[in-house]
């Protein structure tokens, strides 16, 4: 068995990881590309969503060097996610390839099944095999995710802009060789030491924009245009509201505090979403309004052409805009996004934002001088 898997922004260091710890053979799939997007875009139905595409171009590069079986995670909810596998295999098979896919649905729907279909990944390891490797792989993916937000910080402060690019792009060079749980945590350690020594201008107050939006769309870095990267070498420091690690947390790991923050943040929704339509809907109304709360410049909502959970999402949240005095913009990407467009549209908000701010140094200003 030689087992591949979707890319999905940095959960490939984890996933790698956890299979490295339990010797299951693995092909890492490469980094999402223009091919991969064309190879997906051809073989998938025409009105599937983004993310579908790009998947069915994960598999195909990977199986092309030798992987033979598929690790998807499963869904349920209106969001179409949860017919990923049975699309995909149906594709696959007319294709004729004879691959294996193996669904993880939520231990919390029936962990019996889950510990069967884990186990058929994990081969001989037993229990405590696969207990110690899970617990190693939700370390790396904390690890990376302090990764992530250091870079967040440091690339829109920094003095030579570029540094943190190159930081970065060094980082997936070198992971992509790193075997085993405690190598990957180290190259993790080595970059983020890197990332400190970058010389920052500590008085600099970046705008702060948070993004929300549906999960594959916000971590994949090809997927969104690098919005992250954009907007920090702007100088705007960026918010996430969905990670690999808080979706780990929260669905995953034991990590009862971090799940009772979450509900606290869902519980904000309640006036305009009170409930789960699928997808993360529900979070991306929720985390719109804490960002407000936090006192953020601005949010960008980030979606999938076609995407029917954040398509209802979208006519809220000029609601929320309006009542909680916060600018949200929406992006809506799919294989015929341009970059140029996708630019000139950040910048333009940016720009937004820089003379909202403005005007209320100004206001604040006036209401100085009459009193």
């Amino acid at each position: 068995m030689i087992v591949t898997f979707p890319h999905m922004g940095p959960a490939y260091i984890s996933i790698k990881a956890l299979f490295e710890e339990l010797g299951v053979k693995i092909i890492v799939p490469p980094t999402v590309s223009k091919k991969t997007l064309e190879i997906g875009t051809k073989l998938s139905p025409e009105l599937a969503c983004l993310p579908l595409k790009i998947n069915m171009g994960n598999y195909i590069e990977s199986i092309e060097k030798g992987a033979d079986t598929i690790v998807i995670t499963g869904s349920c909810g209106p969001c179409r996610f949860g017919y990923y596998g049975i699309v995909q295999k149906e594709i696959l098979k007319d294709l004729g390839y004879d691959v294996d896919i193996v669904i993880l649905d939520s231990p919390k729907d029936d962990m019996k099944e889950f510990i069967a279909r884990l186990r058929k990944i994990a081969g001989n390891n037993s229990i405590n095999s696969i207990l110690s490797a899970v617990a190693k792989a939700f370390r790396v993916t904390e690890e990376m995710d302090e990764l992530i937000e250091l870079s967040l910080k440091v690339r829109c402060r920094e003095k030579n802009k570029g540094k943190t690019d190159f930081v970065m792009y060094q980082f997936e060079k070198d992971i992509r060789e790193t075997k085993g749980a405690r190598e990957i945590r180290k190259c993790i350690e080595e970059y983020k030491k890197k990332l400190r020594e970058i010389d920052i201008d500590s008085e600099y107050k970046p705008l702060r924009v948070g993004l929300v939006g549906e999960i594959y769309t916000l971590i994949e870095p090809f997927v969104n245009l690098q919005v992250e990267k954009k907007l920090g070498n702007m100088g705007v420091e960026v918010y996430r509201g969905l990670s690999v690690n808080s979706w780990v947390k929260y669905h995953l790991a034991p990590d009862i505090k971090f799940r009772l923050k979450e509900k606290r943040i869902l519980k904000k929704a309640d006036p305009y979403l009170g409930l789960c339509i699928g997808g993360h809907a529900w979070q991306t109304v929720a985390h719109t309004i804490n960002f407000s709360d936090m006192g953020l410049d601005g949010v960008i909502q980030i979606m999938p052409f076609g995407c029917m959970p954040e398509i209802v999402v979208e006519s809220i949240l000029p609601t929320i805009s309006e009542q909680k005095k916060i600018p949200v913009m929406t992006l809506v990407v799919d294989e015929m996004t341009g970059e140029a467009g996708y630019q000139t549209r950040l910048e333009a908000f940016v720009d937004l934002l820089k003379q909202e701010e403005e005007n209320e140094k100004n206001e604040c200003k006036t209401v100085l001088s009459w009193n």
